[in-house]
């Protein structure tokens, strides 16, 4: 296994602000207005904000939340955070005062980051339950008069003024954290029961910049565009790619206005989930529908192409010939128009979170955009294995990252070692010891197989899988994900089957996309209530079931289904906030439809 380059995040973000003082670090967004800050000015900023936490008595490996929608200032606050000594605590700006109280409650937070005064009504609300947090520092907000809130600002103007009173003492502090000081605690979604605390130290973000560069698909000329919420685990990996190799940051987590932002900062690479790509194809296809004639001609013909020379590219060749000529007119009326919904300059995307359906990866690969898709935990400091953007498989997350060993145990189930792995549940022995092996293997809870070339292709969550009354196994993900490909009606697709003698699932339908729906198929309506209860939405999901079943055993057909009254939302419990979709949450709530599916039938 590799040496450590740095002792702890902290040295690596002084290496950075030392290397590179005038590169730009970050464009943030006030308005309307973009907004630039070199390293440099990161780095005082940083400083001052850990300074202001030295002031108010923080102490070595003592815990600060931050509780923010992704920002410049998050940024800024993690690292001052991590100069400090300090370890943090990430909470979701959509969880719910219930989940914040005990996550503040469960890490023994002291002190809390808050966004608005939104994120800081929440606290107050529960500021009884939680004695141990002494301090809230807000964002956007205002300072209460207890002096229990402070702004961001009266922070940064305390530590500017305890630095000058307590000379040196930032760098001596800093330059006394170890590998092995806790960095961050971040608690899993909690899709059933409460979250757990991921131990993760400052050498597993240290470990992730480095593996990050040495797979060398990165490198300071690159810009990238980070909305992913910093909270999360794929966010942060991110953050430490950026401090290792230095490039460029356009940061705003508002998802509202991300096409907007990629046409104006035209980055060279992201990270996203794929529901964000599931969105943009049901766009540009539903798009494409609705102009109908020759324009549909066109795009059907292009996308074509797109995916013969996709499959040439995927076995190593490149068109030739008449294909060559076809594909560069292709290039020219339609995947030209594609890239620029991402700005134009993107040379790859990194998908992470969630299983990418095959078939979305090779229409985008068709059209000039390569999605490397990866795979990691939050209890592997998330990045683990990743596609390369020229060594790259469809239907696999890639290979390991250089450090990060594989093995499939017995059943299936694929576990991971490397520095990267964390060292436990916080405050949960029992778990962390059903987790982790005694030699330093993390059990994943992820069921796949290696292919030739080391490429990890995942199956399902072991705990998904589904088991018929037949004994049959089926992998609901799989089929999920193809089906959400068959019509750009589908936005979400549940497939259950557990102990049942047969599979049935729940369909949503986009709201995005259904009023065009409508008006291509002659409907008089854009209501979205009645679209999805019209004879057309049932005919077309019919032949999507009818068409699909056929390329399926007989025991993963699914032979029932229904379309819920709306679509999955974080607000309504549905998904977590990576917008993975809480399976055994969602079964709960239609459980009385899903038990009406197999009335008459035997378990």
């Amino acid at each position: 296994m590799p040496a450590a380059s740095f002792k702890s995040v902290a040295e690596m973000f002084h290496h950075r602000i030392r290397s590179t003082p005038d590169g730009d670090a970050f464009y943030y967004r006030k308005g309307t207005e973009w907004i630039t800050i070199s390293w440099k000015q990161v780095g005082v900023r940083a400083r001052n904000i850990s300074c202001g936490l030295h002031s108010l008595g923080l102490l070595a490996e003592e815990r600060v939340a931050i509780q923010s929608n992704t920002r410049v200032e998050w940024i800024l606050a993690d690292m001052g955070i991590l100069c400090a000594g300090g370890a943090c605590t990430t909470i979701y700006p959509s969880s719910t005062e219930e989940e914040i109280a005990y996550i503040i409650k469960d890490s023994d937070s002291r002190m809390v980051v808050a966004e608005d005064d939104k994120q800081v009504k929440k606290l107050q609300s529960r500021r009884a339950d939680l004695p141990g947090l002494k301090y809230v520092i807000v964002m956007d907000g205002t300072a209460s008069a207890d002096g229990w809130v402070l702004t961001l600002d009266e922070l940064e103007t305390r530590g500017a003024e305890w630095d000058k009173n307590n000379a040196g003492e930032y760098d001596r502090l800093a330059e006394e954290i170890g590998s092995e000081r806790l960095a961050t605690l971040i608690y899993t979604s909690g899709t059933t029961g409460n979250p757990k605390g991921v131990i993760l130290t400052h050498d597993c973000w240290v470990f992730e910049g480095e593996a990050i560069d040495a797979v060398g698909i990165l490198s300071p000329a690159d810009k990238q565009y980070l909305f992913l919420p910093l909270a999360h685990s794929f966010g942060k990996v991110l953050e430490c790619a950026q401090l290792r190799i230095g490039f460029a940051s356009a940061i705003d987590g508002d998802i509202n206005s991300l096409v907007a932002n990629l046409a104006v900062q035209k980055p060279t690479f992201m990270g996203a989930v794929p529901r964000i790509f599931e969105k943009v194809y049901n766009k540009i296809v539903s798009g494409a529908k609705e102009k109908g004639g020759i324009k549909l001609k066109l795009f059907t013909w292009a996308v074509g192409v797109g995916k013969e020379v996709s499959g040439l590219r995927q076995a190593g060749q490149e068109p030739t010939g008449f294909l060559a000529l076809k594909y560069a007119i292709a290039d020219k009326l339609v995947f030209t128009k594609i890239r620029a919904v991402f700005g134009g300059n993107i040379r790859f995307f990194i998908s992470g979170a969630a299983p990418l359906a095959r078939e979305i990866a090779e229409f985008f690969h068709g059209a000039g955009i390569v999605i490397a898709e990866g795979y990691g935990l939050t209890e592997s400091s998330a990045g683990s294995v990743i596609n390369r953007p020229e060594s790259f498989r469809f239907g696999t997350v890639g290979t390991a990252v250089p450090g990060v060993e594989i093995k499939i145990a017995d059943d299936g189930e694929i576990l991971l070692r490397g520095r990267g792995i964390m060292r436990g549940y916080y405050n949960l022995a029992q778990q962390t010891a059903e987790t982790l092996t005694a030699d330093g293997w993390l059990l994943t809870g992820d069921i796949g197989h290696l292919e030739e070339g080391g490429f990890l292709k995942i199956t399902d969550r072991k705990k998904d899988l589904i088991k018929t009354s037949g004994g049959k196994y089926v992998a609901p993900q799989e089929l999920e994900g193809k089906l959400k490909t068959r019509s750009t009606l589908i936005s979400q697709v549940i497939v259950h089957g557990n102990n049942r003698n047969f599979c049935t699932a729940l369909i949503t339908i986009t709201p995005e996309g259904a009023p065009g729906w409508a008006k291509m198929n002659g409907l008089d309506t854009t209501n979205y209530d009645e679209i999805i209860k019209h004879p057309k939405v049932k005919a077309e999901l019919d032949e999507v079931f009818a068409t699909y079943n056929k390329e399926l055993p007989s025991y993963s057909t699914i032979k029932r289904y229904a379309i819920l009254p709306k679509d999955l939302t974080q607000e309504d419990g549905d998904l977590t906030p990576s917008l993975k979709v809480k399976r055994k949450a969602v079964e709960a709530k239609y459980k009385a439809l899903l038990d009406s599916f197999y009335e008459g039938q035997l378990a």
